[in-house]
């Protein structure tokens, strides 16, 4: 317990609630037999997961003192716990077949994971995390919504997303200022864009970066000569995803911009 008071001092919180816990992996379905979590820290959840027959679980963890006292706690799984930077490993090295992703996200780098995510969208169906309560909703949220934005879009285009349940403050130790969420995102159909998927994540960033705006404005610099399009007199919250992405085909087809 010294490493989780010493943890404690640099501001970490740590789920204390085990019925949380519980419900968090069990939210985590039979897709795939392999999963990945991401920051076991105290290894809260890891026990339930290692615990399932029906997965075989992996865990990486940028802070070697979590690695060592996991390695104490699940001696006999000692090399499923990995010391790692999930942002800058090759996951796809872990494992053979698709994977399912797991984990109580760092709340400031999780923007971050879920990029790196997108990037191996098509070796990873599934992902269930708690992260920040306002995130999940903003993640979560419809086109019109005020809070829907370049993640919104961004991971809506490739995963289902499921707002599972609110977590309060007070399962943790010490209690953040925040309250926290827990999703669940399914990979979609979506294998193709029809479009350039560089072009697309450009128009959502710039879009979104000036969202008070409309898109005639906001983007001007992404579009060729003379186009013109009923979607510019709209600003970027208004467009669902096919409608972006049938933005960027309109654009693409007029040619490079001037």
């Amino acid at each position: 317990m010294s490493l989780v008071r010493a943890k404690k001092c640099l501001g970490q919180h740590f789920l204390k609630d085990q019925n949380i816990a519980r419900k968090i992996t069990a939210s985590l379905l039979p897709v795939t037999r392999d999963v990945l979590e991401i920051g076991p820290g105290m290894g809260v959840l890891t026990r339930y997961l290692l615990a399932n027959p029906d997965f075989s679980v992996r865990a990486i963890d940028i802070d070697r003192e979590s690695i060592e006292y996991l390695h104490a706690e699940f001696p006999e799984h000692r090399e499923r716990i990995l010391f790692g930077d999930f942002l800058k490993t090759d996951v796809t090295d872990l494992f053979q077949a698709p994977f399912s992703v797991i984990g109580n996200l760092p709340y400031n780098i999780s923007s971050q994971i879920f990029f790196r995510i997108i990037e191996h969208r098509d070796c990873i169906p599934q992902v269930v995390c708690m992260i920040q309560k306002e995130v999940a909703e903003r993640i979560s949220a419809p086109h019109g919504n005020k809070t829907y934005g370049i993640l919104s879009v961004f991971l809506q285009t490739f995963y289902d997303i499921e707002y599972l349940f609110t977590v309060g403050e007070q399962v943790f130790d010490p209690p953040p200022k925040v309250k926290s969420a827990v999703i669940r995102m399914t990979r979609n159909e979506r294998r193709e864009l029809g479009c350039d998927e560089k072009l697309f994540f450009n128009v959502v960033k710039t879009g979104f970066n000036q969202r008070r705006k409309t898109l005639r404005n906001s983007i001007r610099n992404l579009l060729p000569a003379g186009f013109d399009s009923a979607y510019l007199n709209m600003r970027p919250e208004q467009l669902s995803i096919p409608d972006f992405l049938q933005l960027c085909r309109e654009i693409e087809k007029e040619g490079e911009p001037s």
